[in-house]
């Protein structure tokens, strides 16, 4: 078996569609930074909190004031544009991760599943040999072009792409989805008011038949993008999904991105036919490269390995949440990048109930006080951020000169449609709590009464 694997990924083949790949995912990185300063998101999301809702561990990363903020973003605009011409491509790679990833931490209040796959999709581009053709790299030192490169690099992204659809269609196989049709029996009637398929949102049977379809659609394309015979079908399928949901619901660029992303399942001959249009609009010709220049890293192997366990944790990662007791979407332990897109509808309101135990004194605070209304609003359902937002107002009350305050949360959370329930146990001073990645037990079950 492992010879076999081997001769997979070693396998010679067209350079074309990592080449493609390459100028595509610059090219809607570029227009995504963009769109965000366009929209005036620096300010908002980054620049306007007065707190900013941590990933536990990396709490070292903060907003960097405004110029950093800019700053940070023009460095994503020239790595985009880098990884796009190919120019300094490794380093511009390196860059756009790492601005990118970086911005990201900042607020786990923004997080969204297309976020992070931008992240490790830019990770595992930046060992990837796609300057080595169409490029300033390869036109500055005609050494380093090739024609082919081994299979493994593009199955990489095949592969993670693939995971990205398989896992978020095995998270569809639940009760709520299949056989309530929830959340999008809550979330279409609103579109009535759309031409032609409008009147259908308000129908029961509609909201059944996007959800099976969509959980069909999840499971079954990436086979169907590897099959030869109906990978065209399962491209206008992707395409017709993605506009779909990008017309029905506010999900931003993601949709684009798979879009763009999933071309490269389609045969080295249309990615060559593609790259030589190209090249005849700018005057460079066809490629006239032999096609035994092949690419060869000494550290071939090495790549492999690390391609290997980043492909293992993806893998891995999203089945964490069974090591936690309670309801997945309920408590939302080992909820996050595990492909669980648009899947539930939440809602929750908390008042933070404060006692001085020096003078007896109790009061009441809201965050709105202090947050923004999207921060409030992700916070109010989700316990770690809760626990943030608690250790953030014991140092407020600390400053105040208020000694060692306790602080409880009262925090009711309604669960598609479900009424709303008690969500923490409000008798426990979540001050003294510390975050950890063990069981919240101060989480109160889900009783879907």
């Amino acid at each position: 078996m492992i010879p076999n694997v081997k001769n997979i990924i070693n396998q010679p083949t067209s350079i074309a569609p990592l080449i493609l790949f390459r100028v595509l995912f610059g090219f809607i990185m570029l227009i995504s930074v963009l769109r965000f300063i366009f929209n005036g998101w620096i300010e908002s999301q980054y620049l306007d909190p007065q707190f900013h809702f941590s990933y536990y561990g990396f709490e070292w990363i903060k907003p960097l004031g405004s110029f950093g903020m800019y700053f940070l973003f023009a460095l994503m605009i020239i790595a985009a544009i880098g990884i796009i011409l190919g120019i300094f491509y490794r380093f511009s790679a390196l860059v756009f991760f790492l601005a990118f990833t970086y911005v990201e931490l900042i607020d786990l209040t923004n997080y969204l599943n297309h976020y992070y796959f931008v992240s490790i999709m830019a990770l595992i581009m930046v060992f990837m040999p796609a300057n080595r053709d169409f490029s300033f790299d390869c036109r500055w030192d005609k050494r380093i072009r090739a024609s082919q490169i081994p299979n493994g690099y593009l199955l990489v992204i095949k592969l993670l792409l693939s995971l990205v659809y398989f896992y978020a269609g095995v998270a569809k196989l639940q009760a709520d989805w299949l056989f309530e049709a929830l959340p999008l029996k809550i979330w279409l009637p609103p579109h009535t008011g759309l031409p032609l398929i409008g009147p259908l949102m308000d129908e029961l049977w509609v909201a059944y038949a996007f959800s099976w379809f969509g959980a069909l659609y999840d499971l079954s394309i990436p086979f169907l993008l590897f099959n030869k015979k109906t990978r065209t079908y399962a491209f206008i399928a992707v395409i017709a999904f993605h506009m779909s949901t990008w017309l029905l619901f506010p999900i931003g660029m993601f949709p684009f991105i798979m879009i763009l992303s999933t071309t490269i399942f389609f045969s080295p001959k249309n990615h060559l036919k593609v790259l030589n249009w190209a090249k005849g609009l700018i005057g460079n010709g066809e490629i006239s490269l032999p096609k035994d220049i092949q690419y060869n890293n000494k550290y071939q192997n090495l790549i492999w390995a690390f391609f290997g366990v980043f492909l293992l944790i993806q893998v891995l990662l999203p089945w964490r949440f069974l090591a936690y007791p309670g309801k997945l979407f309920w408590t939302e332990q080992g909820y996050r990048f595990s492909w669980r897109v648009m899947l539930m509808e939440k809602a929750g309101y908390a008042i933070f109930h404060i006692r001085d135990p020096q003078s007896g004194n109790e009061w009441e605070a809201y965050a709105r006080d202090y947050l923004t209304p999207m921060q409030e609003k992700q916070m109010s359902t989700q316990p770690d951020m809760i626990l943030q937002f608690v250790q953030f107002l014991e140092n407020d009350l600390i400053n105040q000169g208020i000694t060692d305050p306790e602080i409880r949360a009262e925090v009711y959370v309604s669960l598609n449609g479900s009424g709303s329930k008690l969500f923490l146990d409000p008798k426990v001073d979540l001050s003294k709590i510390q975050d950890s990645f063990s069981h919240k037990s101060w989480i109160l079950p889900f009783e879907n009464k």
